[in-house]
C-alpha cells in the first residue's frame, strides 16, 4: 500500500505515547489517509490511534476502515464511544458496517443506538442484498413545494450539516411522495420570494428500493447525477443513492467480474486478509468443473488415436490450434461481457453480434490460415496437404471460437446468469474440444489415414 504521508513519524508518536501530538498530526490528514494508516498498524495500536481522533472525524475514518479493523475498534469501545460513532455515521455506512459484523456485535451496536437510528438501520437491513434500498442513505435534503426560496435556503443551512449531500434537493408532498427536484444552484440564483414549486423539475428519474444496485449506478452514470432518489412501491421518497455509493458498487461489481472471468468464486475480502483454505475453496469448484470438462478433449484424442499412429506429425500442431482458438474466443467474449456490463449491448443485439463476429472471424481466420500454410509449406517441404489441413482447421476454428465467444455471454444473460462466467477458461475448454473435432475431420478427408 502506497501511503501519502510519513507513517514512520506517526508510528513513532504512537509508540512514545505522544497522543496529543499524534492527534494534531492526524488532524492534518484526510480521513481516507488516516484509515490507511490505521490499517497498517497491529489491532491494539490501531484502536489506540483511533481513540485519539475527535468525535466528528472519527466516524468518517471508521466508515473507511476494513471490517476486521472496525470489529477490533467496536470490541474495544465503551458503550458511550460506540453510541457516539454510530450516531455520527451516515445510515448507509452504518448498514454496510453492520452487514459484515457477527450477530453478537450487531446486537450490541443496535442496543446502543437511538430508537430513530435503530429503526432506520433495521429498515435498511431488510432490503434485498445488492438492491438500491440496501445502498441508499436516508440523510438527504427535502423541501416542500410551498416553501419560498428564502425559506428553502434557511432550511438547507439549518439541516445541511447532517445531510450526505445538499447539492440536489428533493421536493416532497403529502405522505412524502416525490414531486420534483431542485438544485441549490437554482435556489441561489432565484429571487427569495419565488416558490420552490416554480423552480423544481417535476419529471424526476428515480429507482424503486428493490431495483438492482447496478441499475441505480447505471442511471447515475447515464444522466451524470450526483445523487439518485429511491422510492418505495407507493412513490414515497425513502432515500438517495450518491456518487460515492456508486463508486463502491462499481468497484465491487468489477472485482466480482474479474474473479468470475478467471474461473473463481467471488470473495468479498481483500486478498491478503483471506485465509488459505477460503482462497482454495473459491478456486477449486471451477477448477474441478473445467478439469472434468477438459476430459472431453482427452476423449476426442483417444478416439482419433489411429490418426496419430498413421501420421504422428499431426500431434505437433494441436497446441497451436487449440491455443489460437481459445485466444480468439476470449477476445470476443471479453468485448461482449464488457458491452453488457456498460449497457452497450442487450439480448436483442444477438443477431447483430453473431453477424459481426462471423465477418471479423472470417477476416482474421483467412490471415492466420494463409500465414500458417506458407510457414508449414516452407518448414515441411513435401507436406503441403498437412499444411492445408492445418490452414483449413485454423480458419474454421477461429470462426467457431469467435462466434461462440460472442454468443455465450448473451445466452448467459438470457438465462439470468452472470455473463462473466462465460469468459476465457470456459470458452477455451469448449473451443479446444471443437477444434480437435474439426482438425481430425479435415485430416481424414484430405490425408491418407
Amino acid at each position: 500500500m502506497e501511503l501519502h504521508f510519513n507513517a514512520a513519524v506517526l508510528e513513532a508518536l504512537l509508540k512514545n505515547r505522544s497522543y496529543k501530538e499524534l492527534r494534531d498530526a492526524l488532524a492534518e490528514l484526510n480521513e481516507v489517509d488516516i484509515a490507511e494508516f490505521l490499517e497498517t498498524l497491529p489491532p491494539e495500536e490501531a484502536v489506540l490511534a483511533f481513540r485519539t481522533l475527535p468525535k466528528g472525524p472519527a466516524a468518517e475514518v471508521f466508515a473507511e476502515l476494513e471490517p476486521e479493523t472496525q470489529q477490533h475498534i467496536v470490541t474495544a469501545a465503551t458503550d458511550a464511544e460506540l453510541a457516539a460513532i454510530l450516531e455520527d455515521l451516515f445510515v448507509d455506512d452504518a448498514v454496510d458496517f453492520l452487514e459484515d459484523m457477527p450477530a453478537s456485535v450487531v446486537k450490541r451496536i443496535l442496543k446502543n443506538a437511538t430508537p430513530e437510528t435503530r429503526g432506520l438501520i433495521n429498515q435498511f437491513l431488510h432490503y434485498p442484498p445488492d438492491s438500491a434500498g440496501s445502498i441508499m442513505t436516508a440523510e438527504f435534503t427535502d423541501l416542500h413545494p410551498d416553501m419560498t426560496v428564502g425559506e428553502a435556503l434557511s432550511h438547507i443551512r439549518r439541516t445541511g450539516e447532517d445531510r450526505e449531500t445538499v447539492y440536489t434537493c428533493y421536493v416532497v408532498g403529502p405522505r412524502r411522495r416525490l414531486l420534483g427536484v431542485v438544485t441549490v444552484r437554482s435556489l441561489l440564483l432565484a429571487k427569495d420570494e419565488l416558490l420552490v414549486r416554480d423552480l423544481m423539475e417535476p419529471d424526476v428519474i428515480s429507482v424503486p428500493t428493490t431495483a438492482d444496485q447496478e441499475e441505480a449506478v447505471r442511471l447515475l452514470g447515464r444522466y451524470n447525477f450526483l445523487s439518485l432518489p429511491v422510492v418505495d412501491g407507493e412513490g414515497r421518497l425513502v432515500g438517495i443513492v450518491t456518487v460515492d455509493d456508486a463508486v463502491d458498487v462499481m468497484e465491487q461489481e468489477a472485482t466480482e467480474d474479474f474473479e468470475k472471468m478467471a474461473a473463481m468464486t467471488p470473495s468479498e475480502r481483500p486478498y491478503l486478509k483471506t485465509g488459505v483454505f477460503e482462497l482454495a475453496k473459491h478456486r477449486i469448484l471451477w477448477l474441478l468443473v473445467l478439469m472434468i470438462s477438459g476430459m472431453l478433449t482427452g476423449g476426442i484424442l483417444g478416439h482419433y488415436e489411429a490418426a496419430f499412429a498413421a501420421l504422428p506429425m499431426l500431434v505437433t500442431f494441436i497446441p497451436m490450434l487449440t491455443d489460437t482458438g481459445g485466444n480468439a474466443g476470449s477476445q470476443s467474449s471479453t468485448l461482449i461481457i464488457r458491452g453488457l456490463a456498460v449497457n452497450e449491448l442487450s439480448l436483442r443485439d444477438l443477431p447483430k453480434v453473431l453477424w459481426k463476429e462471423l465477418r471479423v472471424s472470417l477476416l482474421v481466420g483467412v490471415v492466420l490460415s494463409a500465414v500458417n500454410f506458407v510457414r508449414l509449406a516452407l518448414t515441411y517441404p513435401g507436406n503441403e496437404l498437412i499444411a492445408l489441413t492445418v490452414a483449413i482447421t485454423m480458419l474454421f476454428t477461429v470462426m467457431l471460437a469467435k462466434t461462440i465467444g460472442g454468443a455465450l455471454p448473451l445466452l448467459a444473460k438470457a438465462l439470468h446468469m452472470d455473463p462473466a462466467i462465460m469468459a476465457s477458461p470456459l470458452i477455451t475448454t469448449i473451443v479446444d474440444a471443437a477444434s480437435l473435432v474439426i482438425y481430425f475431420s479435415v485430416a481424414q478427408a484430405l490425408l491418407p489415414i
